[in-house]
């Protein structure tokens, strides 16, 4: 008899926790009702009471703590994103953030693996992930690939070009996302182009691209990471650029987040990542859609 999906989410929420304990993290709470999130181009924050949205994500919150000097902190909390719907996808979903003080990208990329081969050796029976039936050994050396290297191998693009000529998306869908469905092991895929990253820091050897990568389990997107930009006045250019962009495409301007620019110039140099617990559990499970690793389905409620 198979583990109930139910019974295995609950091990695996036990071994986040453990795993950033011992990692000398401190779990923290946060507001989920805001007055404003981070602006981005595609996604749509629920509004609720005027004035207020339910967060997107809870990143706003976690870096004005680290403004106020706590140096690793992590979170699993409920997030909301409008018109999001899918076999990947719920509007209200369950996110893991961690965020580290004096910390960049390839940190991140180590914490990454450390959790998931804590989660598969003590939450799953033969240590390794599944999706469609394919085995993932995050015990095995990683996969860790540019996008410019994944767009010039799958789909005979340069990255930077595609993402100018608004090609970017549309090609890491319907080419390297399936690529990547291929690799038997987890897969890093760094150094967006800059304007692909709009909480992200640039390289200093390259401010074309950003310090911000993703982590792919047979294709499935499970992470995004970056290291933080702490450049109040630049961020608030980034944050008015996407309302631009939302404007252009018909979609409504949304509030910037005052009092988080206000302290940003506070930040030390950080990184942050946002993990999906969902999708963690679906790659535990070897579930083929998010609906069969939750208590209820929108739809039924």
């Amino acid at each position: 008899m198979h583990q109930s999906p139910l019974i295995l989410r609950a091990q695996v929420l036990q071994a986040i926790r453990q795993y950033f304990t011992e990692q000398g993290f401190l779990e923290v709470e946060t507001p989920l009702l805001i007055p404003a999130n981070a602006p981005e181009e595609y996604i749509d924050p629920l509004a609720t009471l005027p004035c207020w949205q339910l967060q997107t994500s809870p990143e706003i919150c976690m870096k004005r703590l680290l403004c106020r000097g706590y140096q690793r902190i992590f979170q699993i909390s409920h997030c909301w994103r409008a018109g999001e719907r899918g076999s990947r996808h719920l509007t209200e979903f369950t996110m893991l953030e961690w965020y580290r003080a004096d910390a960049d990208y390839d940190i991140l990329m180590a914490d990454c693996a450390g959790l998931l081969r804590r989660v598969a050796a003590s939450c799953i029976a033969d240590g390794t992930f599944s999706r469609f039936g394919k085995k993932i050994d995050p015990h095995a050396e990683w996969a860790h690939i540019s996008v410019q290297e994944a767009f010039l191998r799958f789909a005979q693009a340069d990255a930077l070009a595609s993402a100018e000529n608004g090609r970017f998306d549309e090609l890491l869908v319907s080419q390297i996302e399936p690529a990547l469905e291929n690799f038997t092991v987890p897969v890093i895929l760094a150094d967006y182009p800059a304007q692909l990253a709009a909480l992200s820091r640039l390289k200093s050897d390259d401010p074309r691209l950003a310090e911000r990568f993703e982590l792919y389990l047979a294709g499935l997107e499970l992470a995004n990471g970056f290291s933080e930009l702490n450049d109040p006045q630049e961020q608030r250019t980034r944050f008015e650029e996407a309302n631009q962009r939302r404007a252009a495409a018909g979609r409504q301007v949304l509030p910037l987040p005052e009092r988080f620019l206000d302290e940003l110039s506070a930040m030390p140099l950080s990184a942050g990542i946002a993990l999906g617990v969902d999708r963690l559990v679906m790659l535990a499970v070897g579930a083929e859609t998010i609906d069969d690793v939750v208590a209820f389905r929108p739809e039924e409620l």
